[in-house]
């Protein structure tokens, strides 16, 4: 086996509270979305795009404004719901929001054009590990609450596919259960 197939065969993601400094800098980003955009793309509408959040410049302000949010939907929340909020972009160096911006099309479909961007996440993790750095994909409820993600940066009729926490991990992954193949395949044998 190529040591493609054996990173693939044993690649693990490692939890974002596990993910510290470094993370990549400016030149190795650039690099690594490069090689997360080389996915599959019917029509080459290249249906999404990046927005980078930085731990130092923005996790504070980013995770107040989740907490303030959460707060206004959830007036009893405790103090350590709120705090989860507070760190949701506090836990890894940076965090990646992969935008899907599906849009009608006359030949290609917009599921079509989603999971591109679910490719685009992918790879992204991929990257990651190539540069020896780690990434957790990671969809929450800000993703799909409306004021939230418009803080975050989406435009109108844009989906996030995913936030990608990256950095360096400060302990192994853990495996963890696996399907078997043989429970997830099926032989079509031809109907009619």
């Amino acid at each position: 086996m190529t040591s493609l197939a054996d990173y693939l065969h044993t690649r693990r993601t490692v939890p974002s509270v596990a993910l510290d400094e470094p993370g990549p800098d400016s030149e190795t980003l650039k690099s690594m979305l490069t090689i997360a955009m080389r996915v599959p793309d019917h029509g080459k509408l290249a249906p999404w795009r990046f927005i980078v959040y930085s731990r130092a410049a923005d996790g504070e302000r980013i995770g107040d404004k989740l907490a303030e949010i959460w707060k206004r939907r959830d007036p009893e929340a405790v103090e350590k719901r709120l705090e989860q909020e507070r760190t949701r972009f506090t836990r890894a160096p940076l965090v990646v929001a992969v935008v899907s911006t599906a849009d009608l099309h006359p030949k290609i479909p917009v599921w079509e054009q989603e999971l591109s961007a679910g490719a685009v996440c992918m790879n992204l993790l991929h990257a990651a590990a190539a540069y020896g750095f780690s990434a957790q994909w990671l969809t929450e409820w800000f993703a799909f609450d409306e004021e939230a993600a418009s803080y975050l940066g989406l435009d109108e009729g844009e989906r996030f596919a995913g936030f990608v926490q990256i950095g360096t991990p400060t302990e192994p992954p853990v495996e963890r259960p696996r399907p078997e193949v043989a429970d997830k395949l099926t032989a079509w044998g031809g109907k009619g």
